[in-house]
Formats: C-alpha cells, structure tokens, sequence
C-alpha cells in the first residue's frame, strides 16, 4: 500500500470558508474594489504569445527589488505569501526540528512547518494579543529551527514591536526568523533591508491587499542574499505565471491609486474603532486593514445577520484566545459605509433582542 509521508497522516487542513460568498466582501481582507484599471488595460494586451512561452520572473524581480529599495540578489518573486512560507520551511527545517509561532496567527505557518516533519511550538500571545517577546524566547533550544511572526498579525491586527523582532533575530542567530508583513502597506513599519546585519532574518510581502491581486497570487520572499540563493534551490523556476508577472508592474506604478485606497481603509478603521468604542463593543487596536472584536454569544447572530444584510464578515470563534470574536474588513470609502449602516442596524438589533429576553 503506497503511504504518504508520516508528518501529513497528523497534518491539520486548512478550509477556507469559501462557498458562497456573495455579498461585500469583508471576510477575507481582500481589497473591496479590485486592481489598479491600468492593470486591467494590461490583461487586455495579454495575446496568445504571451501565454504560450514559459514566464520570465528575472524581469519582474527587478522591477520589484526597485520597488523596495533592495538587490534583486535578496529577494525571489513567490506565488503569493502562501509559497513564500513554505519556502523558508523546506529550506531549513527537518523532521525532529521545531518551529515556534505565536497564536492566534496565519495558519499557514503551521501546515507548512509541521508538513516537513518538524515540531511546531505554539506559543500564545499575551493579554490584549500583545506579541510574547520573552516567552518566545524561552522556548529557543538546541532544536529551534524557525520563528515565523505575520506582523501585523492576522487576525489580531495587532504589531510586534520591531526592536523585540530583531532583538530575537540577535539572540538566536541559528533560527530562521521570517516576518510576514502582508499587512504592511496599513501599518507603515518594516524590517526590510535588516537582513544585511541579521543574515537569520527573512521579510515576506504580498500584492494581494492593498494591491487587489488575490487572484494573480504574487508575493515577495526577501532576506540575506547568499541565504535566498538557498531558497531558491527549492523554489520552481516557473512559480509565477506569465499573466501575474505583465501585470506586476503597471500594479506598482499606479501609486496614486494604492496610496488613495489606503486611505480609504485607514480612515474606516478609523472610524470603525471608534464606534466600537462608543458602543461598549470590545475590540482590539489594529494596523492592518480590519479590525478583531468580541461578541461572545452573540457572535453567531452578528454573522448571520450581517449576511441577510449583504455583508460578509469573519468569524475567529476557532483561534486560540478568539473565542466569540469576530474580523471585520475596511475597504474604499463606499464599501465602509454600507458597512457602518448594516452596523448600526445590526447592533441595535442585537441590543433590543437582549432587553426583551
């Protein structure tokens, strides 16, 4: 009987509730308006030459590491964040490694880090979801392969302080510290460039928020440059498709387009925050484009009556410490007020509901 590695008969499966998702989007952080429309003017050019020849990813890795202020030695172009992972798990871990993540975090960290055999090490994080700096560190030994930390994190929203991240990278210089920043555009902060004096450190980026890319699936993997050239030997040279890598640039050059949608978010967070505020409603700060928020028993309803109103919303009720809480996305300006009337409507439901019982 054919039988698959032993690390995948234990592997947890990642299920995203997909379906039907019709509605505004607020469920999986998704840009709410979609791509620059100079990125649909190049879908358009695309011909039958373009996709019959196998794709060049040199040419983008160059537009990209411009883009960043980087060598295009330090960083390899990946199929989404997602790649970018497992990347760094097949290039340093082994069976009998561990992993340390921080939870509540991306789930993806632990599929790829335990899919190669290695013990993952959950490490939870500490009151308000603030990153455990000193526990995460405790849990360095001998065995300690890997730190993977999405900052901000998903679905908390909350940052790590960058000082505690490369004060972790220093202190154990044998570890694979890889930071996530795929919520970076709405946070600001970064440790780009740091890998020139902590060679351990690896930053992965994503086109797929704040540029509305999902659906072309591009990501950044970048760090140490003889480290990435590792990476690379794990990595197919045709991850990439041709139509992602056409479009990559024009999605990069329409600045003015990024920049007005972040504000949008920044602004409804904003606001979003505030309201949960005046309303008594528990949440938690974020830097990334949604916002965490706890209704207990009430979650369920909450969902459900935000989805007869057309509005999609995430429920976190299955992450560690998540227990009743749910994630709501920002988008454009026109997104965020039909959120803020379905909200208002909703929760004043929810609160004439808990008067009559």
């Amino acid at each position: 009987m054919l039988k698959a590695r032993a690390a995948l008969y234990s592997l947890k499966s990642y299920h995203p509730p997909l379906g039907n998702r019709q509605g505004l989007r607020l469920d999986f952080n998704e840009n709410t308006v979609g791509c620059s429309p100079r990125v649909l003017a190049r879908l358009r050019e695309i011909d039958f030459e373009n996709l019959a020849r196998y794709p060049e990813r040199e040419p983008g890795e160059i537009v990209v590491a411009k883009h960043l202020g980087i060598e295009p030695a330090e960083l390899l172009l990946t199929n989404g964040t997602d790649e970018a992972i497992h990347l760094v798990c097949e290039t340093y871990l082994e069976p009998g490694d561990e992993a340390i993540i921080c939870v509540p975090t991306f789930a993806m960290f632990e599929i790829y880090a335990a899919a190669t055999g290695a013990r993952v090490i959950p490490v939870q994080a500490g009151k308000d979801f603030r990153f455990p700096t000193q526990d995460v560190l405790a849990r360095v030994n001998e065995r300690t392969r890997l730190i993977a930390v999405a900052n901000p994190n998903n679905p908390t929203g909350a940052l790590a302080p960058l000082k505690d991240l490369l004060q972790i990278a220093k202190s154990a210089p044998q570890v694979a510290l890889l930071v996530d920043e795929a919520y970076f555009e709405f946070s600001g902060e970064t440790l780009m460039r740091q890998w020139r004096e902590l060679p351990n450190l690896f930053v992965s980026r994503t086109f797929s928020k704040a540029y509305g890319l999902a659906g072309l699936r591009i990501g950044v993997l970048a760090g140490n440059d003889q480290q990435m050239g590792l990476a690379r030997r794990v990595s197919s040279p045709y991850n990439l498709n041709s139509v992602a890598l056409a479009c990559l640039p024009d999605a990069l050059a329409d600045e003015a387009y990024i920049h007005a949608y972040i504000g949008d978010v920044l602004h409804g967070r904003e606001r979003l925050e505030s309201e949960l505020r005046l309303r008594g409603i528990r949440y938690w700060p974020s830097r990334a484009n949604f916002v965490l928020m706890h209704f207990g028993a009430a979650s369920a309803a909450f969902i459900a009556a935000m989805r007869g109103r057309g509005i999609l919303v995430r429920d976190r009720s299955r992450d560690p410490g998540c227990d009743g809480c749910v994630r709501i996305t920002l988008g454009s300006g026109e997104h965020n007020e039909r959120l803020f009337q379905a909200l208002s409507e909703v929760l004043e439901e929810i609160a004439a509901t808990k008067v009559t019982q």
